[in-house]
């Protein structure tokens, strides 16, 4: 019996469906597969791309100061960044271990760790008696007072562990991406024409303005948060190490930190001014507050001027973005955050012009 031309026809739909199923299955397999190889690479290639982005103006310059030598210029940019990034790191481990050298020494000679209280902080309101007979105890017998902090001491310590584990992995992917910048920037006629491919597949005729979009807001972001937050802390750390602050270049560090998070500097200057006036000459703690009053006031200043520049989003959209990013997903944040909402914005945009447009036909 021959089989009718619809049972003929199920047989090639199920076929077909067969096959199709099968295609997609592998290609979804493959897939996961490239993405479980490359995922360990995925940190330092987006901050590799950021890098570049944010440095390529710089870079054009470099590379016609040297007479349109790419390579050269590449690798010049890759080598000095890593000195910029590894100075400081080397610094700030040799300022740690000279502070905890020094902390070992005064208690092997059982010199105190603390000096003695002001005598009038028991004046201070609300806190000043209770502190100053800590305080008074910390200068005496520091390990009584250590016994006392035990629990809070724990918690520090857990963090300060986790945060050494996760800034020694910071470090490394942050030099595996300036690698990658300096490959990208060698190569950079290729990454563009591959770029704008990949976004006119995506967005047809706008794929040109959101790729334009996207390069001006890394930079925006670069300058306006990453560029301040650099300037404070280092402003800051100069001011720390001139009037003889221990452990400067860690409380250079936690300004960056804070700066980059928005809270501001004011958490870690302020106490070291108080710390100055106590302990210090009168003169050196008004001129640290002279120095660091206009560094903590700078950000208001810079931060509106360098954070719109370029970009046709509102300088509040990319904020919000920026900041939004950081809390959900870190530093990287900043930037991941600041161009998606920068893009879901003027997508936004479009589609509210084009259903105007319609509705006025």
């Amino acid at each position: 019996m021959k089989p009718t031309a619809q049972k003929i026809s199920d047989r090639i739909f199920v076929h077909r469906s067969l096959e199709a199923t099968i295609q997609i299955g592998l290609l979804l397999i493959i897939s996961v597969w490239c993405f479980k190889i490359v995922e360990p690479f995925i940190i330092p290639i987006i901050w590799g791309a950021i890098i570049a982005i944010a440095a390529y103006p710089l870079y054009l310059r470099l590379q016609s100061a040297l007479g349109q030598r790419n390579k050269l210029a590449a690798t010049l940019f890759t080598v000095g960044f890593l000195i910029i990034m590894l100075v400081p790191t080397v610094l700030l481990t040799e300022t740690l271990i000279q502070g905890l050298s020094m902390v070992g020494d005064k208690i092997k000679d059982g010199t105190p760790l603390i000096p003695p209280p002001p005598e009038n902080l028991h004046t201070v309101m609300l806190v000043g008696e209770p502190l100053a007979k800590f305080w008074l105890l910390a200068s005496e017998n520091i390990h009584s007072a250590l016994q006392q902090l035990t629990p809070v001491l724990k918690v520090i310590g857990s963090w300060l562990l986790s945060a050494a584990t996760g800034a020694g992995v910071a470090i490394l992917h942050f030099v595996v991406a300036i690698i990658v910048a300096g490959i990208l920037l060698a190569n950079a006629q290729g990454c563009h024409k591959t770029t704008r491919a990949i976004t006119t597949r995506l967005a047809n005729e706008k794929g040109d303005s959101f790729a334009e979009l996207t390069e001006a807001t890394v930079r925006s972001v670069a300058n306006g948060i990453l560029g301040v937050a650099l300037i404070q802390s280092l402003l800051a750390g100069i001011g720390f190490i001139v009037v003889g602050i221990p452990a400067a270049g860690l409380w250079a560090l936690l300004c960056l930190i804070l700066s980059i998070a928005q809270i501001g500097i004011g958490l870690i200057v302020i106490p070291m001014i108080i710390y100055l006036f106590y302990t210090g000459d009168t003169f050196t703690a008004v001129v640290f507050l002279a120095w660091n009053l206009p560094i903590s006031l700078i950000d208001h200043i810079l931060k509106p001027i360098l954070l719109g520049r370029g970009v046709k989003t509102p300088m509040a959209i990319i904020f919000m973005g920026a900041i939004g990013g950081l809390l959900t997903a870190g530093v990287i944040g900043l930037f991941i955050g600041a161009v998606t909402l920068a893009l879901g914005y003027e997508l936004f945009l479009l589609w509210l012009n084009d259903d105007l447009l319609s509705i006025k036909e």
